[in-house]
């Protein structure tokens, strides 16, 4: 895509007090090796049940292609999964579960449409849902509630829809009445009340997308810039709203950083808050278990050495550095909070280009 769209629309800026602090301060986020990755990896998405259980799942490079890429966190160390079985090939690009009978992921389409994996306590196999198989049939995000109900993000038909999964039966929800739109999350608040997030086409361009699904569609104004991507979400209540993301910019060179993004929605209009660096992305958010926002996973171009997060502050978003380390340059896909504690994970790769020798890398906080 190329064009160059407007300065931002129907964005405010935001107070001081709003503002993400600028000086970064040292938390105790350690890393914590995933073995077994071909160079180069990455883990796109990470989801925890419990201390003893978590996924990640991304991609990793053999013979020259992509192919999926699962771990399996079983309270003392990661463990590669073995997908061999599946025939599948492409990347893997979320993962959400709450226990090891609900556990859910879902990749890039090759040669078909987009596979749909359900875990059933020791491996991934394949799950059957309407539409499988079908050319233009693309699954691109997936949640799961704590009653089990699994809601997929992807298009059908020519049109983006959420798949819904009731306990027993899967079937597709009305369409988004919006076209043009990529779907990048899947978030739910409530059982009933579903978020997603990602990009549409805006005029030469795209700008970032945010919706809420509570039996109906409500699509927020979009976020209007220089080609913006929602890559995460997290809805305090429908008046209060987190988005993070990038803007790419009008263009540059091959390499080039987009700009790191961080909106608020107050019900009425989007603010801009500033994340505290100008040159990267941020990628995920994840709240607390009283669910509010407290900790944002992101990449900082101008300071590489360690992984960089905000953490929220009574109302204020604070820059945090991860561990530092002579053989890693970490670049930040996801954060999840950890159930039944106050513990996060952080997943990505160990440098910034998918290139040997990067590979696959997590962080985590205990609490």
């Amino acid at each position: 895509m190329s064009g160059t769209l407007g300065a931002l629309s129907g964005v405010a800026l935001g107070p001081a007090a709003a503002r993400a602090a600028a000086a970064p301060r040292t938390q105790d986020w350690q890393a914590v090796p995933a073995p077994g990755s071909v160079p180069p990896a990455q883990l796109r998405r990470i989801a925890a049940a419990e201390p003893r259980l978590a996924w990640a799942v991304g991609e990793e490079s053999v013979g020259g292609s992509w192919r999926g890429l699962a771990m399996v966190w079983n309270g003392t160390a990661w463990t590669k999964t073995d997908l061999t079985p599946l025939g599948y090939a492409g990347r893997l690009t979320d993962v959400a579960g709450v226990c090891a009978a609900a556990a859910w992921s879902v990749g890039s389409p090759t040669g078909g449409a987009s596979p749909l994996l359900r875990w059933d306590g020791a491996t991934w196999r394949e799950a059957a849902f309407p539409g499988k198989g079908e050319p233009d049939v693309r699954l691109g995000a997936v949640a799961v509630g704590s009653d089990r109900r699994v809601w997929v993000g992807g298009t059908r038909g020519g049109t983006t829809r959420l798949l819904h999964r009731d306990g027993t039966q899967w079937r597709w929800l009305d369409p988004l009445p919006v076209a043009g739109v990529n779907l990048y999350r899947v978030v739910l608040r409530t059982p009933d009340e579903v978020w997603v997030c990602g990009d549409q086409t805006y005029g030469n361009g795209w700008a970032g997308f945010v919706a809420r699904w509570n039996g109906a569609w409500t699509v927020l104004p979009p976020l209007v810039g220089l080609r913006q991507t929602v890559a995460d979400v997290h809805p305090v209540a429908a008046d209060d709203v987190w988005a993070v993301g990038n803007e790419f910019g009008a263009g540059g060179p091959p390499g080039r950083p987009g700009n790191p993004i961080l909106r608020h929605w107050n019900g009425t209009a989007w603010t801009q808050v500033d994340p505290g660096f100008t040159l990267g992305s941020l990628s995920g958010v994840a709240g607390d278990d009283r669910g509010r926002p407290a900790w944002i996973a992101g990449w900082n171009y101008q300071d590489q050495a360690r992984a960089t997060y905000l953490r929220f502050d009574g109302g204020t978003w604070t820059v945090v550095r991860g561990p530092a380390a002579p053989d890693r340059a970490p670049y930040l896909n996801d954060v999840t909070q950890i159930p039944g504690t106050a513990g996060f994970w952080s997943a990505g790769m160990t440098r910034s280009s998918p290139y040997p020798p990067t590979e696959a890398y997590t962080e985590r906080l205990d609490g």
